[in-house]
Order: C-alpha cells, then structure tokens, then sequence
C-alpha cells in the first residue's frame, strides 16, 4: 500500500503514521478546504511520540481496515505531532477538557470544516470495551449526527468557541500588583503537599520544577522554613524513586503512584532541562553534593543520549521498547546477581529495593531506594566514605549490561523552546557547578539555534534532517531569549545579550497584544486554531507569558529602557486577577511578579579574566541562593556595547582589579573592589 502524505513531513511521530490505510492529512489549509468542499466534519488525531496510549491506539485502530475505511468515507482525517503544533494541541486540549472533563493523549477531536470542536476525548478503544464507547461506533453515531443533526453540531460548537475564547482572553486588568498574592500562593500551595513522599497531590505525580523554584522564592521572602524543608524532602524522594533513572542519569515523565516508585518511562527533554533547575536553586540554598550529584548525572545523559551532531537537543525517548512499556528499564533480581557476581548482587538488589516476585509487575522491577545512603551503609556495615565508589561501579555494570537490550525509540527532532530550556540550564549549572564543559555545549546549542531555525526575520518551531518547518509560537521566542540571557551571564559574552534582544524585539513586534498587553500564543502572522490564546498558567512547561515578562524585566536591567519594564508591568497586571486569586497554577507568573517588585540587583562585573578564567566575582555570586539578580559584563573598550546596553556605561576596573558595580533602580555603588565587600553589600539587600 502506497503511504499516505504524512511520509513527506519531518515528525517522527507523523512518520509512524504514514503506512496506515487512514487518508491523513498534516495540519493546515489543504485539509479544511477539501472538508468544505465536500462537506465532511474533520477527525483531528493528536498525539507525540514517547506516548504509549497513541502507539497503542496507532495499533488498534488507525491499522484496523475496516476502521479506515470509516474515517475516509465520513471524514477528513488529520494527524498532529503536538510537540511540532503547540497552538493547536493547547487550544483543542481545552475543548477536550469541556468535553469529557480530562485531558489527555492520544486526543481524539470532532471539527466542524471551519475547525470548531463539536465533540471529543482522549483514547478509544477499536470496539466498545468494559463500558468505554469504542471508536467505531463513535465514527459511526458522529456521521449521522452530522448529516442529521446539523444545526445543532453547528451550534454547540459556535458555543464551545465562544466559551474558549473568553477562558483564554482575560477581560481586563487585574488588580494592582503586590507581594499579597506571591505570600497566600506560598502558603497554599504548602496545604497541597504530601508530607511524606514530597511533591503535591495524590498519584499521578508530576515532578513540576515551577512549583518548587517559586517555594524557594517563597522561603527567601518569607522565612518559612517549612516550605524549603518539603523543596528538599521533593528533590530527595524524587531522586531515590522510580522516576529517577539510577544508571544512565535523567528523569521519566511522571509517577504512577505517589511515592514516585513506578513511573510512565518515557523521558522529555524538556523535564530534564527543568528539574535540573530546582536542584541547583537548593544547592545553593543549602548545598547538598547530592543535589549536585543529580544535576550531573541529569546533564550528562542530556549531552550523551540526547544531543543532535548538529548541535541541538534531541525531543524525548519512548516509554515502549520491543512494544512493551518501560522493558529497556526493567530487571528481574536473577539479573542483577548474575551481572554482579555473589557479592554484589544481593547488595545491589537490596539498594534498589529489587524482589524475587518484582516491585513493578510479576517479577519485574524498577530500580529505586527506599532508604538513606547512611542508614543502608549502617545496616550493612559498609564504610560511607567507601559506599559512592562502589554504587558507582555496580551502576555501571548493569548500565553496560542494559546497553545492549533494544533501546526505547528516540524523537529525534529538535524544538527551539526546549532547546531554549536546556540551554539555559546548561548555563546555569556551568556557571554553578563551575563545569565549563555544560557552557560549551550550551554555547553550541545556541550557535545552532540561531543558525538553523531564525530565518529572514522570523523563528521556526521544529528542525530536523537539514529542513526547519512551522512559524514558532510565543513559547519558543521566550525559552530561547530567556536560555540566551543565562548564557550571558554564565559566559560574559556581549553577543548572547545582544540576540536575546534581537529575539525580543520581534516577540513584542508578533505577540503583543496593543490593545491590553501581554502576549497572544501565535503570531499575527499564523493561522491555526480558531482563536489566538493567551494564557498564565503553568503546564508541562513554565508560562510563556511568564517567561516573555521576565525576559522584559531583565533586559530592561541592561538597556535601561522604561518600556519594556512598562509592558512586563502590563503583562503581570493583565493576569494579576488570576495571579492575586489563586497562584497556584501560576509560579513562573509569580516569579516574575517577586522579580519586578523587589526590585531586582544588577550586578556589573568590570575587567577582563584571562581566558580560561571565570571572573573572579563569579563564584562566590552563585554561591548563594539569590534569585533576583541580574549579572552583566562591562568589556573595556567597547563604546557599541555601552549605547546598546546603558547600564554598562563608565564601569571600569580600578587599578586594573576585577570590580563590580551593585545596582538598583539604575543607581550604582561605588566600585567594589573584593568578593568580602562586594558580598557585604548583597547581604544589606
């Protein structure tokens, strides 16, 4: 059988789909316009790659026949890489949750031929199963109701529109900003937290590194011991969990249970450039080498399993292997005896808390520890000064015994805002960490960036095979400004500042709402779904809105310039009624809001390192936990830099010493000539 027009597109997950006897389309105008033509109601399949369920439904019904064979008689059928069409997903996602009250995917959306949603849900089984409509039924009743029943579909969805649209357009500012909401969010969010395993809620548990970083915000205001105690006991639990990969290093999506033992095994590039994140904020807060210990491990599967040779950051890899969940990650207690010998074996297994009968299904298991290192090294009687080394080199038996089994297919496709991510903290854990091996790769990440996917002025979404494809949405232009500033300052290099601002300037040229400020998801020039979004929330992935108004606050620190501090303020008050309300669903939105109110320090390094050098400031500033500072570097000589960035004007080295120059409200210190006195003055703040 001859494949479908999904073979022609760069998604792997679309790829996946083009041998299947559907007639799919990739979302765009061809597909709405033969939906007019021969008025047919449209079937949007939304999914990605690493998601279990849309393989399984991929199996069960778009290779079924005779439920092909429906979905082109009755329908113009679409297939959507949500990670490629963010927009899309976000948008339909809502409609979803109207629908059935959950979201999820694969998600499985009715449209009328303009792309409004009548009807929808997630995962269909192929036939009616255990009470659950199966999908060729639903295919069946949703062509008779679209023949018979027009009016009413077409009525039902105008409202569904009509509904969207004003959850997603606040109606007018919210009240005036204060620190009040930032203080109630803190202390709700601590009435959520499970106080036994960490995190928040009940199972599932997602590891959302926002919350944790606005706690730690929370904590440095506050003074509430409480909330930085549950940041650590949530960054251990999750560590020793089932989550937490012990052998190659990084994270899986999310817990099936609460403790954080069995998790969903595909791994996103995106969780694992944020939980690095959390980590590195409590090391300097308290500085734990564990916590140092999982930022490495983390980033050194990022820089091993996930990098592109062009320079990127691979996309995510599957849960499946071999067609069975998580198999590539499993071990059965035999296993780890015969990989690690009489001695080793039984030691291993009681660490990872591996049984004869399994922890994860029969027989099965997924490494986790379920105590401290000391108080296993105490029970055993094993010396803990000996004890890393030799979790170390049983770690690496099993992980070169794991090796050769079928590895988890990988979506090796490159998304500018997960990039963006991770190459922000590639910076900051380089600059924290002093591993200036993160910064060179961040550094490369971003020449890619710039090179591959900005073209003639505008951002692309997604890169791979040598093509660039999709206008970018609000997400990408603001990870990738906002990972551009962190290389800044973790380098002292004027030309990520300066492509930073570039990227701002046509953000606020595409995005900004002239009207009420703040930032609309696509840009003037798109045509997606039925109405331009604007959101403050929190999802997977931390606000664009949040994001964009932080990238204003902090240039504006070097630039000096009132108006982009002016459209952060209108940003944040856009959303400060949601923000004052609740909070909860929006901890980079309060971020930002603790940023703009405090205000923030600017920090002016002056004098030029030798090459291999850091500045001398640099380490004993990232030393302590001080999230509203903003560092810049003043570079003798450099009369262009000083009209771009103001703020670096006459800031020179004193008898050619390494100064700094502390900021505030564009007012600076006397030079600082000692990390004693520069340190004395941060502590005055």
């Amino acid at each position: 059988m001859a494949a479908n027009r999904l073979a022609a597109e760069i998604s792997p997950y679309l790829i996946h789909h083009a041998d299947n006897p559907v007639d799919w389309y990739p979302w765009g105008p061809e597909a709405f316009a033969r939906a007019k033509r021969e008025d047919k109601p449209v079937f949007l399949s939304v999914g990605y790659s690493a998601c279990h369920w849309c393989h399984v439904m991929e199996r069960e019904s778009f290779q079924n026949g005779s439920i092909a064979a429906v979905l082109n008689e009755h329908f113009v059928c679409i297939k959507v890489d949500r990670e490629e069409r963010p927009d899309v997903d976000e948008f339909y996602m809502a409609s979803v949750q109207l629908f059935a009250g959950r979201g999820g995917w694969p998600m499985t959306v009715f449209l009328t031929p303009d792309g409004e949603p009548f009807f929808g849900g997630t995962y269909f089984p192929p036939e009616n199963r255990a009470g659950q409509a199966g999908l060729k039924e639903l295919l069946e009743g949703i062509a008779r109701a679209y023949r018979d029943e027009r009016p009413r579909i077409r009525t039902g969805a105008a409202a569904i529109v009509a509904q969207l649209k004003k959850n997603f357009r606040p109606a007018a500012p919210g009240r005036p900003l204060s620190s009040h909401g930032i203080e109630r969010a803190g202390r709700e969010l601590l009435l959520q937290k499970d106080p036994l395993h960490g995190g928040f809620g009940d199972a599932p548990k997602f590891p959302r590194s926002s919350d944790l970083q606005f706690l730690m915000r929370y904590w440095r205001k506050s003074g509430d011991r409480d909330a930085l105690s549950h940041v650590q006991l949530t960054l251990d639990k999750m560590a020793a969990g089932g989550i937490y990969d012990h052998l190659a290093g990084g994270f899986h999506r999310y817990s099936v249970h609460s403790d954080w033992s069995a998790p969903h095994f595909e791994k996103m590039l995106y969780d694992n450039a944020l939980l690095p994140r959390a980590y590195l904020d409590a090391y300097q807060a308290a500085p734990h080498p564990r916590h140092a210990r999982v930022v490495r491990e983390t980033l050194e599967y990022v820089l091993r399993e996930m990098s592109d040779p062009a320079g990127g950051f691979h996309s995510s890899q599957d849960a499946d292997s071999e067609g069975r969940e998580g198999s590539y990650y499993l071990w059965t207690l035999r296993e780890i005896h015969d990989v690690l010998g009489p001695e080793d074996g039984p030691l291993a297994g009681d660490y990872f808390n591996v049984r004869a009968g399994g922890n994860f299904e029969a027989g099965q298991n997924v490494l986790r520890i379920t105590e401290t290192d000391n108080a296993f090294c105490a029970r055993h009687r094993i010396d803990p000064l000996l004890w890393p080394e030799r979790r170390r080199s049983f770690c690496r038996k099993l992980l070169e015994i794991r090796e050769k089994r079928v590895k988890p297919d990988k979506d090796d496709k490159i998304i500018t805002a997960w990039n963006g991510l991770m190459i922000g903290t590639l910076a900051r854990a380089g600059r924290i960490l002093q591993e200036r091996s993160y910064e060179t790769a961040a550094t490369r990440a971003a020449y890619f960036l710039l090179n591959n996917m900005f073209h003639e002025g505008r951002l692309f979404r997604a890169w791979r095979g040598g093509q660039a494809k999709w206008k970018a949405p609000l997400e990408d232009y603001a990870f990738l400004a906002a990972g551009l500033l962190d290389l800044y300052e973790a380098t002292g290099q004027t030309r990520w500042a300066k492509e930073a601002l570039v990227l701002n300037n046509v953000m606020l040229k595409l995005f900004w709402d002239k009207t009420q400020g703040g930032f609309f998801f696509v840009g003037e020039d798109e045509n997606g779904a039925p109405d331009r979004l604007k959101t403050a929330g929190d999802g997977v992935l931390p606000s664009p809105n949040a994001v964009a108004a932080m990238n204003l606050l902090r240039l504006h620190e070097l630039t000096l310039d009132p108006e982009l501090r002016e459209m952060a303020h209108k940003t944040l008050r856009l959303f400060s009624g949601d923000s004052g309300r609740a909070g909860i669903g929006d901890p980079s939105l309060l971020a930002a809001l603790d940023f703009h109110l405090e205000p923030p320090l600017s920090i002016v390094l002056a004098g030029e390192p030798r090459e291999a050098d850091r500045h001398p400031f640099l380490e004993p500033l990232e030393a302590a936990y001080f999230p509203n500072k903003a560092l810049s570097f003043a570079h003798a000589g450099e009369e262009a830099e000083e009209k771009l960035f103001p703020l670096l004007k006459d800031k020179r080295p004193v008898d050619g010493k390494p100064t700094a120059y502390v900021c505030q409200n564009a007012a600076c210190s006397a030079p600082i000539t000692t990390v004693q006195a520069l340190l004395a003055r941060l502590q005055e703040k």
